[in-house]
């Protein structure tokens, strides 16, 4: 295999590599994007279990163990 034949054949896969490699220009973005969303839903469901009357209820009695442990 002569020089100008690795050459063009090199030339050729780093072309290609730089082409698909382009395309994922914006995938991190997204992938920040999607992250955001899936928090933001984990946050929602958080808040409505931490508002109901019964995880109140559980979350003051351990306080309230916890405090009385102490001292």
């Amino acid at each position: 295999m002569s020089t100008t034949t690795i050459r063009r054949r090199m030339n050729r896969t780093i072309g290609t590599l730089r082409t698909r490699l382009a395309r994922e220009d914006g995938a991190t973005t997204a992938e920040y994007a999607i992250t955001l969303l899936a928090a933001c839903g984990f946050a929602a469901v958080l808040v409505a279990l931490l508002r109901s009357e019964e995880v109140q209820s559980l979350l003051m009695g351990i306080v309230t163990s916890a405090l009385g442990m102490g001292g």
